[in-house]
């Protein structure tokens, strides 16, 4: 019998996962075995050191924190954007340290340093640490903090002192910032929760202007505002408005409501599993488009949980054309899905832009974009809790980046008889996972 013959069944018979998995390493120095490559996996984890908020704050703006009550810098993972060398990122703090406390009846949203601005931060990773490399402080027209303070009264939470028990002053300059892209001209895009609003700042964080829907009136603030988005948006529900944003290759801006409106109710919006998109032209000034997007059963994105107001939408990544990369989680759960912006699904100027009943909130037709499941983060070892910032480095990991409250947990044990902070231990990770398969 010819020999060749007797070794061709060694070849044939090998399992297909086997086989795709041999061919993903093929080539690389040194392989590792085929069954690590056959699912995603956490290939490095690095994490940021103590920083004291104060020395952070008061470095880019002198005098704006008096006392950081031992908060060092965190919740730097609200968003995640690659910058110009390979392993730098730039990143966004939100609003700042900020909690709740029951009193009777009340939930009341506490801003222990109320001093805080946010911060674009731009970070690198070396070894097991991130780093730090530059921080640009957000700013009004003439130059002051644009503070993390909500708004406008009876739209926004009342804020409060560390404590519940000393009401602070509302800012129209304020903003909780989220979403992250860097544009063509070194600049900045920046979604907001509290309108929702899309904002353009400068390279030196300066706003610019701050987009927010029609009909919000705000006033007083030290920079343009400009009513351009649908005000159906104003039905946002509290602490749930723009939370992802995507720069598309045309140009143009996608922007993620975090949760479904309370629309035309809070009942509604709190039973409903479908949110928005929207689309955004810098060129023209102007939203062009608008999407409902559906998210999968609450037990499908975290085993266990019943309530559906626990899903939200905190991040987006543009791939190639109108594709995105659209994340669905829970405080303790994350998906990752891809989605085209197809123009057949745009419902803008629609009757579900409105708060017609039955709303999109409320429909059982309404037009959702397709979806296709990428990753399960709960299948894949090492992934942080409350992951809201993601990357996609080269096309087969995505870089992922929690947001930690600043270490900041919610009710009076927050805080010390001394009004010191009482650490979560919970540190600001970043974890690059590799996909079994490119993404582009």
């Amino acid at each position: 019998m010819n020999p060749r013959l007797l070794r061709r069944p060694a070849v044939v018979v090998l399992p297909l996962s086997t086989a795709l998995a041999l061919s993903v390493v093929m080539g690389t120095a040194e392989a590792e075995p085929a069954r690590h490559h056959s699912a995603a996996r956490v290939v490095s984890t690095s994490t940021l050191p103590d920083i004291p908020l104060a020395g952070f704050s008061n470095r880019l703006l002198p005098g704006s924190v008096a006392d950081d009550r031992d908060v060092d810098l965190g919740g730097i993972g609200s968003d995640l954007y690659p910058a110009e060398r390979r392993g730098e990122y730039w990143t966004v703090t939100d609003r700042g340290p900020n909690g709740q406390i029951a009193v009777g009846k009340d939930k009341r949203r506490t801003f222990p340093v109320p001093g805080f601005d946010p911060a674009i931060v731009k970070v690198r990773t070396v070894g097991g640490r991130i780093e730090v490399l530059k921080s640009i402080p957000l700013t009004t027209a003439s130059g002051a903090p644009v503070t993390g303070l909500p708004n406008q009264p009876g739209r926004d939470e009342a804020p409060y002192d560390h404590s519940a028990t000393t009401p602070l002053a509302y800012n129209p300059n304020g903003l909780d910032t989220e979403g992250l892209v860097r544009d063509r001209e070194g600049g900045f895009w920046l979604v907001d929760e509290y309108g929702p609003s899309l904002v353009h700042v400068s390279a030196k964080g300066r706003v610019l202007a701050r987009h927010v829907p029609e009909g919000l009136g705000l006033t007083g603030a030290d920079y343009p505002v400009i009513e351009s988005l649908p005000a159906v948006f104003l039905k946002r529900k509290v602490n749930r408005g723009f939370e992802g944003l995507a720069l598309l290759p045309d140009g143009d801006l996608v922007m993620a409501l975090q949760s479904p409106l309370l629309n035309p109710d809070k009942t509604a919006g709190e039973d409903s599993r479908t949110t928005r998109l929207l689309r955004f032209s810098p060129r023209k000034n102007r939203v062009t488009a608008e999407y409902a997007y559906g998210f999968d059963p609450v037990g499908v994105v975290e085993p266990g949980q019943t309530k559906t107001s626990e899903l939200k939408i905190s991040s987006i990544v543009a791939l190639g054309g109108d594709r995105l990369l659209v994340q669905e989680r829970t405080d303790k759960s994350s998906r990752v899905y891809e989605v085209r912006l197809r123009r057949g699904a745009d419902i803008l100027g629609s009757p579900w832009d409105t708060t017609a009943t039955p709303t999109l909130e409320q429909a059982t037709d309404a037009p959702l974009l397709s979806k296709r499941l990428v990753v399960d983060f709960n299948t894949v070892e090492g992934v942080p809790g409350k992951i809201e910032g993601i990357a996609l480095e080269g096309s087969s990991t995505l870089v992922l980046l929690n947001d930690n409250d600043f270490g900041m947990t919610d009710g009076p044990g927050a805080f010390d008889a001394n009004g010191r902070l009482v650490d979560s231990d919970v540190e600001t990770t970043l974890v690059r996972v590799r996909l079994p398969r490119p993404l582009r």
